[in-house]
């Protein structure tokens, strides 16, 4: 019996994103498929029951008559869910040990930078100052993190396990051992008023949408021994009002950011971001797919779909995520 065909539809632009590696690894993973390009020219577009997507074009999805399943190929299902012509087929998001772990790898490293005074002891050096300053304990430090899916749950229990308060925040209610769990409307102001070091991992829908900005920013807590609080965003560029953060660091709103996303991406050249002197920035590779591990996990999505089993990780429509 001839399985449905998987299509990539890939569009990147960076060296993880390739087409032809991507290509190489479903070759590997679905040995008896056809796994087809978007450049492929000679094919039927109603033997594609499959689709592998990272930002496809609008319409672009809608061309394939027989599509049972769409894989996106990144945590983030924002663009998809904008495009008006996606079919109605199970979208299912990507969550595998290997971005999860990366992610947990970015928080520690950047709430860590933070909390270490990485920002200062880095000028310091640039100016052959030898200045230590008190060095406080991971105990004073309060972390709230925005967003208590599995990216989040798992950020939070290394950051416990460091020794840092840490609590989260969800739209609706979590329980995570050894966490103080807000959720709800009612209880942003109680999390962000206990908050110094706040980690955004939203997932973007039309509710968070510029919702880091300055009237939450003011919000935060202003009793920690860093002084101005501290954002890290590593969830999507357009949860951010860039012109409130570029303010609220320059009067003391914010202490200082790091921010792996951004509403335009590459970021031109002329943002003020690349030289800031409280920013880190780095280029949307908090949590960068690797395409062994996650065509292994789509594989056996299908393998399983196809026997009558159930597919994970589905976006909820109506949540948007």
């Amino acid at each position: 019996m001839n399985k449905g065909a998987l299509v990539l539809l890939i569009h990147g632009g960076t060296e993880n994103w390739s087409l032809q590696r991507w290509k190489q690894r479903f070759d590997e993973a679905c040995k008896d498929r056809r796994v087809l390009q978007r450049s492929d020219a000679v094919h039927d577009p109603a033997e594609i029951h499959y689709a592998a997507v990272w930002k496809p074009k609008p319409g672009e999805l809608a061309a394939f008559p027989n599509l049972r399943v769409i894989f996106n190929l990144g945590a983030g299902v924002d663009a998809l869910m904008a495009d008006s012509s996606l079919p109605g087929v199970p979208l299912v998001r990507v969550a595998v040990g290997d971005l999860t772990g990366r992610m947990t790898e970015y928080v520690t490293l950047h709430v860590l930078m933070h909390h270490r005074q990485e920002l200062y002891l880095r000028a310091s050096q640039r100016e052959k100052r030898w200045a230590p300053k008190y060095q406080w304990p991971a105990g004073a430090i309060s972390v709230g993190i925005m967003g208590l899916g599995t990216l989040g749950a798992d950020a939070a229990r290394m950051l416990r396990h460091l020794g840092f308060r840490v609590s989260g925040w969800s739209r609706g209610p979590k329980a995570i051992d050894g966490i103080h769990c807000f959720h709800g409307g009612t209880q942003l102001d109680a999390f962000l008023g206990q908050t110094d070091i706040l980690v955004c991992l939203l997932p973007l829908t039309p509710d968070t949408r510029h919702m880091l900005n300055r009237g939450l920013f003011t919000r935060l807590s202003r009793n920690s021994p860093i002084g101005a609080p501290v954002l890290i965003n590593a969830g999507r560029g357009d949860l951010q009002d860039e012109a409130d953060i570029l303010e609220c660091l320059d009067d003391g709103t914010l202490g200082a950011a790091s921010l792996d996303v951004f509403a335009r991406e590459p970021l031109p050249a002329d943002s003020p971001f690349w030289t800031h002197p409280k920013v880190v920035l780095t280029p949307h590779n908090a949590a960068d797919t690797d395409p062994d591990e996650i065509s292994n996990y789509v594989a056996r999505q299908i393998e399983r779909f196809e026997a009558g089993g159930a597919l994970e990780n589905v976006v909820d429509p109506a949540r948007g995520y």
